[in-house]
């Protein structure tokens, strides 16, 4: 009887110990790349107060600027971030290019064009007689990587407007805060515009858009969150805590009522003066869904023209690699 009870007594201190080691672990450590702000929102997502509840406790949130999606295939392939933002014509190719077979889409960032929403703008000088796409033959056209989303969207119009890449005209790469100088210095004939710098006064003064990625497409999934299914398996609680403060936070963000505090976070983070960005979370913005919902359909829909326009040789069911679960559990958490 006393030899059993010390087993128990030692079984108890054991698991005691455990539990007590597991309460004390080290918070998930989360990289996450982010191509433009404020249309992604990661390095400024938890500024809002009290809308991360779980940071630091469970894990903790490193974003990290990587211009361009294709390069984020990279980084998250070698382990140096935990979450991709990719897109429709990202994931793609990191499904049959770099075979990462593993990677599961967990909660939308950034959707184009729905709903009367902003949609990326192709602009053009207004002084340069470009009045029509089939004036681009020729020409010298800015994309911010090539095989974006916006690139992509790009040559799917313009193949309905007869011209062809390579051999009609030629594409540059350029970051997004830069396009407005490489337009107004000549040095492109065509930039990629977006949030928020095709609301610079500098740019509006002298480009008009000659079309969107809304008029290539009809709408698109241009930013959503990828993991590696091991990383979530091994950290599913700090993944859905994570998620969890996401959609808190896209919700501060989209309420009427925190308004002026929001752009006052966007004023402080790109340095412009607050009565600069009134269009930020309106309808002149980005569209988020907020409750990070991937809009799967139109990502499908995506998917299937850059197959279509010969970027990946075999169809994607994108379903297959959809894991929103995860997010749906962590919006259901929210009173």
């Amino acid at each position: 009887m006393l030899a059993r009870l010390k087993t128990i007594a030692f079984v108890g201190l054991a698991l005691a110990f455990a539990f007590a080691s597991a309460a004390c672990a080290d918070p998930v450590k989360i990289r996450i790349a982010w191509v433009v702000a404020p249309p992604s929102l990661s390095p400024i997502l938890f500024d809002p107060p009290g809308v991360a509840q779980h940071l630091g406790k469970s894990y903790t949130f490193e974003p990290i600027n990587i211009t361009a999606t294709p390069q984020h295939i990279t980084a998250i392939a070698a382990g140096e971030i935990e979450i991709a933002a990719l897109n429709f014509a990202t994931f793609p190719l990191a499904i049959e290019n770099a075979g990462l077979t593993d990677l599961r889409i967990i909660c939308d960032e950034l959707q184009d064009g729905h709903d009367g929403y902003f949609s990326a703008e192709y602009m053009v000088r207004n002084d340069s007689g470009i009045t029509k796409a089939e004036d681009l033959k020729g020409k010298i056209l800015a994309v911010n990587g090539l095989g974006t989303g916006v690139d992509m969207g790009m040559r799917a119009f313009l193949i309905r407007h007869g011209l062809h890449y390579p051999g009609d005209y030629t594409i540059v790469e350029v970051p997004f805060p830069t396009m407005g100088a490489v337009l107004n210095d000549k040095k492109a004939d065509l930039i990629t515009g977006a949030v928020p710098f095709v609301y610079m006064p500098e740019l509006m003064q002298h480009a008009h858009t000659l079309f969107t990625l809304k008029d290539a497409l009809g709408g698109a999934e241009l930013s959503f969150w990828v993991m590696r299914e091991g990383f979530i398996k091994a950290h599913h609680a700090a993944v859905v805590d994570l998620l969890e403060d996401t959609v808190r936070a896209y919700r501060w963000y989209y309420d009427p009522k925190n308004h002026d505090a929001a752009i006052a976070i966007v004023s402080k983070f790109l340095k412009r003066p607050p009565e600069q960005l009134g269009w930020a979370f309106t309808k002149r913005d980005s569209y988020r869904d907020t409750d990070g919902i991937v809009n799967l359909d139109e990502l499908q829909h995506n998917v299937d023209t850059v197959h279509e326009l010969g970027f990946i040789k075999a169809p994607l069911k994108v379903a297959d690699y959809a894991d929103l679960s995860l997010v749906k559990e962590a919006a259901a958490r929210i009173k």
